[in-house]
């Protein structure tokens, strides 16, 4: 069966701007989700880009080919930024820029003029490129992230691969080769590429709503001062790495800190000051802790850590570790970064019960600022007993300065 390649280019235009018109309305407009927004310029890029080889064997096949290249390439990185926004950040324009303009340098230089395939291996090595790194991106994605991801990314890295055999074939045997023009003309890729694009976008909508549920998921666990778990989402995640550390029968330590005098900072130098420090000592505790230990603010100027594998002695170290954090951020007023006061309680010696761990490491808050303040006490099982005061500040140092 022969193909009619402008017939298929057409239709593939107008599927495309279809799906943007309704991606944009009914999936971008309500979402506002990065996801989103990338997939609506992949069709953008698309069905602008098909339209411009329907001027093939005209005048204008000089600057529409190495165009027409270029805009698919840019759709397909488009593609690829957003499946990479739903794992991690927007890449960088650097990373945006080298495969289209790398295809725009080949397909101008390859005579576009007389030559309908300018530039062709290049073009279609970095559409294979661009669309296989897309479906890493998604079969990276967590496993319960969506029930759309893995055949998302599976259906990605088919044409990824559909692509790379086209370079190959190109290659080999040049656009009239057997191979080429039987198995990976334009027809024929044209109208997987099109039923593709039709599948793949009802699963973006709803990859798209995803991230919007994720990212409101993360911001209700977030405190939105510091940055840091907030105490529902501190508790919902200790209690896991809690059960986690019980079933392997591993150490853990849980450390309550408190911002000692804190009420004077506010007092004296206004509340926006007051904030100054939450933030730095947020900062100081995410400077020192290690991605695998838990941090939040569990009240007013009160933190709380979980530090899974970490012996009571090496969690003493870390809270002189931040404090010293804490003493080198600077204020804009100029005044002193108040110290801080540790209770520190060993998740073994609680049975691994967080409730019983918390209520241990409250009780050596409590007694190490009724003996001066700025130092870490720490208490064994659920009767806190004093065991080795660390001051954090040198000696000589007054307490709770």
């Amino acid at each position: 069966m022969t193909l009619d390649t402008t017939t298929l280019r057409i239709a593939f235009g107008a599927i495309a701007i279809t799906l943007f018109v309704l991606f944009y309305t009914v999936s971008f407009r309500q979402t506002r989700s990065a996801y989103s927004a990338w997939w609506c310029a992949a069709v953008a890029f698309f069905f602008t880009g098909t339209f411009r080889f329907l001027l093939d064997g005209t005048v204008h096949q000089a600057w529409a080919n190495p165009l027409g290249n270029t805009l698919l390439v840019m759709g397909t990185v488009s593609v690829w930024a957003g499946a990479r926004t739903l794992r991690t950040s927007n890449p960088g324009w650097l990373q945006l820029s080298v495969a289209p303009l790398l295809t725009l340098l080949a397909s101008v230089l390859d005579n576009p003029a007389a030559n309908s395939w300018a530039g062709g291996p290049v073009f279609l090595g970095m559409m294979s490129l661009t669309i296989g790194l897309a479906s890493w991106e998604l079969w990276r994605l967590p496993g319960s992230y969506s029930k759309v991801q893995a055949p998302l990314a599976v259906s990605s890295g088919f044409l990824a691969v559909l692509y790379l055999a086209r370079c190959l074939a190109l290659v080999a045997g040049g656009p009239d080769g057997h191979v080429f023009s039987t198995y990976f003309g334009s027809g024929i890729t044209t109208l997987v590429t099109m039923l593709l694009l039709v599948v793949v976008s009802f699963s973006a909508a709803a990859l798209s709503a995803e991230q919007i549920a994720t990212d409101l998921r993360a911001r209700a666990d977030r405190d939105a001062l510091t940055g840091l778990l907030n105490r529902s989402g501190f508790l919902d995640l200790a209690a896991t790495h809690t059960d986690r550390l019980a079933r392997t029968e591993r150490p853990g330590t849980l450390i309550l800190a408190d911002l000692d005098f804190f009420k004077s900072v506010n007092d004296t130098h206004g509340h926006a000051a007051g904030d100054t420090v939450l933030k730095a000592f947020a900062e100081a505790c995410t400077e020192t802790v290690r991605s695998t230990d838990l941090v939040g603010r569990y009240g007013g100027e009160e933190f709380i850590f979980l530090l899974p594998g970490a012996s009571v002695s090496r969690s003493e170290d870390i809270t002189r570790a931040v404090s010293m954090a804490l003493r080198g951020h600077s204020t804009p007023g100029g005044f002193e970064m108040p110290t801080v006061s540790y209770g520190v309680a060993a998740l073994e010696a609680t049975g691994y019960d967080l409730d019983a761990a918390i209520a241990a490491a409250d009780g050596a808050l409590y007694a190490a600022k009724a003996s001066g303040r700025d130092k870490s006490v720490r208490a064994i099982g659920p009767a806190m007993e004093r065991g080795r005061d660390s001051a954090v500040r040198p000696p000589g140092g007054s307490a709770g300065a």
